[in-house]
This record gives C-alpha cells, structure tokens and sequence, in this order.
C-alpha cells in the first residue's frame, strides 16, 4: 500500500514538469499556428463578407457578415464579368500549357544533348532570369507596337501578344526549373531505348514526359497563376475593356474613390480565385515533389 501511494506521489510530482517540458518543445507552436491561421483566414472571412454586403462599400462591411445578400453575385451579369473571367482563363490556360511545352522542350535539351553553346546558353538563362521583368516593358510595348502594324494579332491590345510575353519572360525560370528535375532522370533509360529503336520523339513523349510529371504541374500551376493575377503588363497591352483580364477589369471598379464598387470588386474576387483554388488542390500532390526535386545541378 505504502509502495503504491509513494508512487502516485512520485507521478502527481512528475506532472508539472512534464506539462512544462510539453509547452516548451511543442505547445508553443500550436500558440503560433492560431495566430497564423487567424491572420491568413481574416481577409478571406472579410472579402466574403463585403461581397454579401447588399451596401456595397468597406465602412458598411465592418462587421463580419452583418447583412448577407446574393445581390453583389447577381449584378455581376451586367458587367463585362464573365467576358474578362473567360479572357483570363483562355490567356492563363495558354500560357500555361505554353510554358510547360516550351519549358520541358528547352529543359530535354539542355540535360539530354552536348552542343556548341550548351554552357553559355545555361549562364545566359540563369543571368536573365535574375532581371526584373519591370525593365521590360517599355521594350515590350515598343516592340508590340512595331509588331502590330506588320502581324495585328500579335500588336497592342491583342490577347495573343500578351499570351506570347508571357511565355518568353517565364521561359527562363521554367527551363532551370525543369533541367534539374531532367537530369535526375537516368540516361540508361534513353540509351536502352535507343537500343530498342526508339528516337528522340518518342523517348521524350513516352519515356521522359512520364517521369517528370511533377515539375510539370508546378510549372503549369505557377505559369497559369501568374498570367491569371497579373495586372501590369495585362493593363499596358490590353487597351479595349472586351479583351481586358479579371485584374485589370477588376481594377476599374475601385479606381475611383468617390464612385468604388467595392461589394461588387469582392463578389468577382470571391468568383475569380475558385478556378485558381481549383487548380492548386487538383495538383497539390505533385507541388512538393516538384519543387525539392527541380533544384538545379549538374
């Protein structure tokens, strides 16, 4: 009985210390990881409240979810929504399957043959690649603006263009991206195909292309993000408001302070991220594979 109740004791003061020793290496970080999950939730609590405000402006919307009303969703039928929502979709979807073409061509390329200027061609993609595309665009403007009056639909305000800029500034970061993830692809598979017969073509459609389907859907999932948010250079080249994207659209309807469409900026905004959410949870199981294994070596 004794031995029992000296046992007990022994626990009762071994759980403190033990409580202590818990918060110290792990309690803290669930501490940390509200507060990071509050600060990420709150905007998106917020914009789906206003885009359910029937009032339509941010002072009316300071309280959480005070008036709901599909009002703000319905009016979106009379504006040019739906039209910059499929403009955004068709450049997105291009640039992205345009990118991973591009890129994985490039990429094949780099890791599978030895050519004159290999090396210098790697260096000059890796120093490219470190320039900000800000410096562009004037270049980019000027450029399209020659090229329009020979080939209009690659010119100013042609979504076309605007799909081929996005291509050659992502061309860079994707062919990097994608050599590394290239090379750690065994060569003995090219060779044994080879033996059997087998030429380039096939070897990177059937053999290679399967292999590397991870950094693909990075590639593609962050080319098609990119084209679907950006704004500037959309806003430079894009001149009429029927060949306008989502961003730049969007932009026009909280421009102006004293005429702000604030309920109807956070309906659209709501509407405009579920093709991108989508997207991201369709491919989520290849993003971390494809990230860590496309480091660059070799």
């Amino acid at each position: 009985m004794s031995t029992a109740t000296q046992a007990l004791t022994t626990t009762g003061a071994r759980a403190p210390q033990r409580r202590e020793r818990w918060w110290r290496e792990i309690g803290w970080r669930y501490v940390v990881a509200v507060f990071v999950l509050a600060y990420a939730v709150f905007p998106l609590l917020y914009i789906v409240s206003a885009s359910l405000n029937p009032r339509g402006s941010l002072a009316g919307s300071s309280a959480l979810f005070s008036a709901i009303s599909g009002d703000n969703y319905a009016a979106l039928g009379g504006t040019h929504f739906w039209t910059w929502m499929g403009n955004t979709l068709l450049i997105g979807g291009a640039a992205s399957v345009g990118a991973v073409l591009m890129g994985a061509s490039a990429a094949y390329s780099f890791s599978r043959f030895r050519f004159v200027g290999r090396r210098a061609g790697l260096t000059s993609l890796l120093v490219i690649q470190m320039f900000p595309q800000t410096v562009a665009f004037v270049a980019v403007f000027l450029m399209l603006l020659t090229l329009g009056e020979v080939v209009p639909a690659l010119g100013i305000n042609s979504k076309l263009a605007l799909i081929c800029v996005y291509l050659g500034g992502a061309l860079g970061a994707n062919t990097f991206l994608m050599y590394g993830f290239f090379n750690s692809i065994p060569i003995e598979l090219d060779e044994s195909a080879k033996i059997d017969g087998a030429t380039h073509a096939q070897i990177f459609w059937r053999i290679v292309m399967p292999l590397v389907t991870p950094v693909l859907a990075v590639v593609a999932l962050l080319a098609f993000i990119s084209a679907f948010g950006d704004f500037v250079l959309a806003k430079i080249l894009l001149t009429s408001e029927e060949n306008w994207t989502l961003a730049v659209g969007m932009y026009q309807w909280v421009s102006n302070q004293l005429t702000s469409r604030w309920g109807l900026f956070a309906a659209g905004s709501v509407l405009a991220a579920l093709p991108v959410l989508v997207l991201f949870l369709a491919l989520q199981r290849y993003i971390v594979g494809g990230l860590t294994a496309g480091s660059v070596k070799g």
